[in-house]
């Protein structure tokens, strides 16, 4: 067997240029990008092979270890999960800036790729600097918090181990069951250590997504509960996304007629003008969606792990007669809740299973009704999002000029706060995909740096973050980072004047505003200082406009379409100025109170609570 003599660091970059997949018939990178801030740890002996590589894995520098592997993050699921990120960080504050961005692949179910510097193997020159010494065990690090947010993780203690780690870390990223981050950490004498490493690790190795095919026992188990039905309802998650299943989702419930409604990572898998589509289901969603789930006596749930706000802490199900079926490639989302599991992939299992069901087709008085909620819904958002002469913008307002103005291509990207709800509620879907709300790990910070990284995988088109005042506070410098690499982006900056969506919760459970808004802020001065958005964006490089309300919007969108760099436009919102629907939601309350506004409000909640589905 033929050896070849390298550094750790040396054979760790061969390797990563060595990973291609098939997508469409082309072969591509599996590693599309890295990003990299290089210190202590990841500098001396990784940075120059990621130099050496950077034609076919460009490095982009970001500003901030938690942003640049957000962008990674949303570049991979721009990508459908075909292509993957890669995130490299100096040890000890550098590693720990990055576990968000890890929570947030994490929860999403998305690849991405982080490699840290560690402390010294040797530990002669102990303790180093950033070093976080441990009395009672010395092989504790920084990188040792990643473990809670990471679907791999290994310390690379010799470089021969890096023949073993490395196909299991890939193979972790690829899996569509168990997808999630990998996290890589070496210390900084390793990446320096050298092994004869065969020759055959480095070949060429184009992968593939597996597309799981279910057990035969599986669909007629399901195909069975299905025909027993008369309310049939099919819940369309993220899943339907990653395994590119939107046409087979639409014949499945067009051959059937079976009403579909959407979760916040399965918005976008059916066109809105389709008649089975009745709109988002649960919190963030609409009236429409939770009188479907609340009638419904089968859900056939497809690509979903029915998280609370898709569930309504499991309050929208409301016949005591429901099944659930579910098509999912994890077995582990397959049978929450009693459901009748079908372990497959949805693109190939959706046409399964209709062969099963055969030509049966569900009552046209089901999915009549189904058109009629929705249409009610439909309006009550022509209402939400039409401006009133006089009176301050509102989120719902900015969703739907956006929904409006934006091109076939251009994605929609936001997260945390108001505004997801906002764009769930309200958002008319006119194209598959392109929608990019994280809300699996709901975090501030994510807008900017998606957005950043979103048109990095859509290059020919326009990105469009939404981002409210106070996430754009807590990250924003990666609009720098996308004038300084050429990515552009249009950031409309909401400002409300604080965090009004939890202030919302914080009045709606019975207490009184304090410290979210920031006029409800402790400070020392009676004057209350804001933010120029508009200038600071400037500051960074960006085209930037403060506009004075929603009759201004379309003027200022088409500047910033034709821009040449990322614009940053800035609207002022009523932070009072909500879109509801009919949908309970699980939250902590208080067992005893000392105010009777708060006991009425507590009161209040916990009556809906008789509607929540028990977990067996």
């Amino acid at each position: 067997m033929k050896r070849i003599r390298l550094t750790t660091a040396e054979a760790l970059a061969k390797y990563l240029i060595a990973q291609k997949i098939k997508i469409d018939g082309q072969v591509e990178q599996l590693f599309g990008n890295c990003f990299g801030i290089f210190g202590h740890g990841n500098v001396t002996c990784f940075a120059q092979q990621l130099k050496f590589i950077e034609e076919r894995i460009p490095t982009w520098r970001g500003q901030n270890e938690q942003s640049m592997a957000m962008a990674a993050v949303a570049y991979a699921k721009a990508n459908k999960r075909q292509r993957i990120g890669i995130a490299t960080t100096s040890i000890g504050p550098g590693a720990a800036n990055m576990v968000t961005a890890a929570g947030v692949a994490h929860a999403n179910r998305l690849p991405l790729l982080m490699i840290s510097g560690d402390t010294y193997a040797s530990r002669l020159p102990d303790p180093v600097l950033q070093q976080t010494e441990h009395f009672h065990n010395p092989t504790i690090s920084t990188n040792d918090a990643f473990k809670a947010v990471t679907r791999y993780w290994d310390r690379i203690m010799h470089p021969e181990q890096l023949i073993h780690s490395l196909p299991h870390a890939i193979d972790t990223m690829l899996d569509p069951a168990c997808c999630g981050p990998a996290f890589l950490g070496v210390p900084q004498d390793v990446w320096g250590y050298t092994f004869e490493f065969p020759e055959c690790f480095f070949e060429e190795k184009i992968h593939r997504i597996r597309r799981p095919v279910p057990e035969q026992v599986m669909l007629e188990q399901a195909a069975e509960l299905i025909k027993k039905a008369k309310k049939p309802l099919i819940i369309s998650g993220g899943g339907i996304h990653y395994s590119e299943a939107a046409e087979e989702l639409k014949k499945f419930a067009e051959k059937h007629n079976m009403p579909v409604v959407e979760t916040i990572a399965g918005r976008a898998t059916m066109l809105q003008d389709n008649p089975l589509n009745c709109g988002p289901i649960g919190v963030t969603g609409s009236d429409s969606a939770n009188y479907m789930a609340a009638h419904a006596d089968l859900v056939l749930a497809v690509g979903t792990r029915l998280q609370d706000f898709t569930t309504g802490s499991w309050s929208v199900f409301r016949n005591e007669a429901l099944k659930i079926v579910s098509i999912n490639v994890a077995n582990f989302d397959a049978i929450k809740h009693r459901s009748v599991p079908v372990i497959g992939d949805a693109k190939v299992t959706l046409p399964m299973l209709s062969n099963e069901l055969k030509d049966i087709r569900f009552s046209k008085e089901w999915s009549g009704q189904g058109v009629v909620v929705t249409d009610k819904w439909k309006a009550v958002v022509r209402q939400r999002i039409t401006p009133v002469e006089g009176e301050m913008a509102s989120y719902a307002q900015v969703v739907g000029a956006v929904n409006r103005l934006s091109e076939p291509g251009d994605t929609v990207v936001t997260a945390a706060g108001g505004l997801p709800a906002e764009l769930a509620m309200n958002w008319q879907s006119h194209q598959i995909g392109k929608f990019d709300i994280e809300f699996g790990y709901s975090c501030m910070g994510y807008e900017i740096a998606g957005g950043w990284g979103a048109r990095m995988a859509n290059p020919d088109h326009d990105v469009v973050v939404l981002v409210g005042d106070g996430s754009y506070m807590l990250m924003n410098s990666d609009i720098y980072s996308s004038v300084m690499t050429g990515h552009k982006m249009i950031v409309v900056v909401c400002d409300n004047a604080g965090f009004a969506v939890i202030n919302k919760l914080q009045n709606n459970t019975g207490n009184k505003s304090f410290n979210n808004l920031l006029k409800d802020c402790r400070r020392n001065s009676p004057e209350l200082a804001r933010v120029d958005f508009a200038k600071h964006a400037e500051a960074q490089g960006a085209m930037a406009l403060k506009i004075n309300g929603m009759h201004e919007f379309d003027k200022a969108f088409a500047k910033a379409k034709a821009s040449d760099r990322t614009a940053v436009i800035v609207v002022d919102i009523d932070p009072d100025a909500w879109s509801e629907c009919d949908c309970w939601w699980e939250v902590g309350l208080p067992k005893v109170t000392r105010d009777e506004n708060t006991a009425k409000a507590i009161a209040d909640w916990e009556e809906s609570r008789k509607y929540q589905r028990p977990g067996v």
